[in-house]
C-alpha cells in the first residue's frame, strides 16, 4: 500500500485525484482487479471483505477461462461465450469501480486520522454505505462492515447487469445459462495447497436475495477460524492466472492444464458508465439481508470438484443432443 500514501500537504482534490488515477490503473482486467483486492487486505486485515472480494474475483477468471478450455466451446457457440465473458467482466468492473474507492478513503482516513466518507458521493457510492463505514469508523465491527459491503456491492449490479435488458434475455434467460445452473458448474471455491477444495454452488443467481446470501455463507467459510490461514497462504503463494491450473497443480495427483490464462486470450475492455443511478434510493434494504450466516458445514468439495469433472465431458455431450433436438 506505500503507492497510495499521501504526501505532508494534502486537500480532497489531491485524494480524489488519487483515488480515480489508481482505480483506473487497477481496474483493467481480472488479474489486476485480484491483485489489487488482495493488496489491499495484507495492508488492511480489518477489511476482511478485501479478501473475499479477491477470492470471489480468482473465480471470476476460472469461470472466464473455462469459456475457451477444452469443454465449454464444444458446446457454446462463440457468440455466447463472448457475451457470456462481457457479463462476468461487465458485472467485475462495476463492482471495483464503485468498492476500491471506498477502500481507498478507508486507507485515506486511516492516514490522515479522520473519516473521509463523505468523499464517496464524488464517486457515486451509495448513502447507505457511507453510513456503513462511518458506523465501521466508530464502532471497528468487522463482520457488519463485511455484510454491508456484499450488500451494497449485489444490489449495485442488479440493474445495470442482472436485469440489464441485453444480459438478461441473451445470458440468464437462456437455455445455455439454465442447463450450466442446473448442473451446478457455477461454484465458488476456495483452494488450499495440499489440495483440499472448499466453497458453495451458486444457485438462483439472478435473484439478489440469493447473491447476498450466498456472500455472506462464503464470508463465514473464508473467514473460519480452523480454514483462514489455508486460504490465506493459497493467495499468498500462488499467482492468480485465470487458469484452473492454480488449484489443480497442487492436487496429489498430475493433472493436464485444460483451460487458458487469461491474459493470453482475453483483450481488456474498455468501459464506461454513461448514467449513475444510486441502488439504495429505490431500494430499501431488508431485514433479511442482516441476519447472520453461518459457515456451511459440509463445504470441502474435493471429491465433488472431481466428480464433476468427469460429468462434464457427459454433461457437453448431453447439452449438445438437446440443443440439436430442439
Amino acid at each position: 500500500m506505500c503507492n497510495y500514501s499521501p504526501p505532508l500537504q494534502i486537500n480532497d482534490d489531491y485524494i480524489l485525484s488519487s483515488i480515480r488515477k489508481v482505480t483506473e490503473h487497477k481496474n483493467k482486467d481480472n488479474i489486476s482487479r485480484t491483485a489489487a483486492y488482495f493488496e489491499f487486505f495484507k495492508a488492511y486485515s480489518e477489511i476482511k471483505w478485501s479478501f473475499l472480494a479477491s477470492m470471489v474475483s480468482r473465480n471470476a477468471g476460472w469461470n472466464m477461462c473455462d469459456l475457451e478450455g477444452i469443454w465449454l466451446p464444444k458446446a457454446l457457440s462463440n457468440e455466447y461465450r463472448k457475451i457470456l465473458f462481457l457479463t462476468y467482466e461487465r458485472a467485475n468492473w462495476l463492482i471495483f469501480d464503485d468498492a476500491f474507492p471506498q477502500l481507498l478513503l478507508y486507507h485515506y482516513s486511516t492516514k490522515l486520522g479522520r473519516p473521509l466518507f463523505h468523499l464517496g458521493r464524488k464517486f457515486n457510492i451509495s448513502k447507505y454505505i457511507e453510513n456503513e463505514w462511518l458506523f465501521f469508523w466508530k464502532h471497528r465491527n468487522e463482520q457488519r462492515l463485511l455484510d454491508a459491503l456484499i450488500i451494497n456491492e449485489q444490489n449495485l449490479i442488479q440493474r445495470p447487469v442482472i436485469q440489464h435488458k441485453m444480459y438478461k434475455s441473451l445470458v440468464f434467460k437462456s437455455f445455455s445459462f439454465l442447463f450450466q445452473d442446473w448442473l451446478h458448474f457455477s461454484t465458488v471455491l476456495f483452494p488450499t495447497m495440499d489440495g483440499t477444495l472448499y466453497g458453495l454452488s451458486a444457485y438462483n443467481f439472478r435473484q439478489l436475495d440469493s447473491r447476498i446470501k450466498l456472500g455472506k455463507k462464503l464470508g463465514s467459510l473464508l473467514f473460519s477460524n480452523e480454514l483462514f490461514p489455508q486460504f490465506y497462504q493459497f493467495s499468498v503463494s500462488t499467482e492468480h492466472t485465470g487458469s484452473r491450473i492454480d488449484y489443480e497443480q497442487y492436487f496429489p495427483y498430475k493433472k493436464t492444464r485444460e483451460t487458458p490464462f487469461l491474459r493470453t486470450i482475453y483483450p481488456v475492455i474498455n468501459h464506461h458508465r454513461s448514467s449513475v443511478e444510486l441502488w439504495d434510493k429505490h431500494r430499501k434494504i431488508k431485514n433479511k439481508w442482516l441476519k447472520p450466516e453461518k459457515s456451511p458445514e459440509n463445504a470441502e468439495l474435493t471429491a465433488w470438484y472431481k466428480n464433476k469433472q468427469k460429468q462434464l465431458e457427459a454433461g457437453v455431450t448431453i447439452y449438445r443432443l438437446l440443443v440439436k433436438s430442439e
